[in-house]
């Protein structure tokens, strides 16, 4: 990541003081400002069948700030699922579910209130049901790495502490028509989904969410698929 990044945040509104402490505290990654380096991805997270929106754009200078980067190799996507079940508000329907949520909070979790700055997967639309079959035990942790790269979704980036907030500059804004952008995001949520269910027809032999449990397996166990560098 370059000293200075310039990133895009999808919404309804023109935001151009972006405010700490505002927002959702069951966002992926808890209370933040959540971006994107991605245009065209915050278009797309800009609007919905009903409304058109608005892609802010910031310039960050990331000098002296501390960035906690999910998808790294010093992590593993087990990481990013337990930072994501900490924080995510969803109904657990199965005992595995409930045994799995607290078994990757107590081993892999990580204090997102420690950094600066986060990056990592975005777990919206489909994506979220995905990391929900990982912890029914629907899917391998193998299986849960692939379909969270289907789609090309990217990563986000969310802006944590006062201090990450003041180093945010405001360049402008374009506009997200919903007539095309809306369009845009549910094919490629569409896509992703049918990807999804290609995977599911393949042979499976990895490590499920009980495997995991049972076996008592850490972060550092060479069995659990480490992230690759882009």
């Amino acid at each position: 990541m370059d000293k200075l990044i310039t990133l895009y945040h999808g919404s309804k509104r023109i935001i151009e003081t972006p405010t700490f402490g505002e927002g959702k505290e069951n966002n992926d990654f808890g209370l933040g400002f959540y971006c994107t380096e991605s245009e065209e991805l915050a278009k797309e997270w800009a609007v919905s069948s009903l409304h058109s929106g608005f892609a802010n754009q910031y310039t960050l200078d990331t000098e002296y700030l501390s960035i906690l980067r999910l998808n790294s190799p010093d992590y593993t996507i087990l990481n990013w699922i337990a930072v994501l079940v900490e924080h995510r508000l969803f109904a657990i329907k199965t005992p595995v579910a409930r045994r799995a949520k607290r078994y990757l909070t107590d081993h892999f979790g990580i204090n997102v209130n420690a950094y600066d700055v986060i990056t990592g997967y975005r777990a919206d639309d489909s994506y979220f049901d995905y990391a929900e079959s990982f912890l029914n035990n629907a899917i391998s942790v193998e299986q849960l790495a692939r379909a969270m790269r289907l789609g090309k979704l990217g990563e986000q980036v969310v802006i944590k502490s006062k201090y990450a907030f003041s180093k945010l500059q405001y360049i402008g804004f374009d506009t997200a028509e919903k007539e095309q952008h809306y369009v845009l995001r549910k094919a490629r949520d569409d896509e992703a989904n049918r990807l999804y269910f290609e995977m599911l027809e393949e042979d499976s032999d990895g490590l499920y969410i009980q495997d995991i449990m049972r076996g008592g397996i850490r972060n550092d166990d060479a069995r659990i698929p480490r992230n690759l560098p882009e």
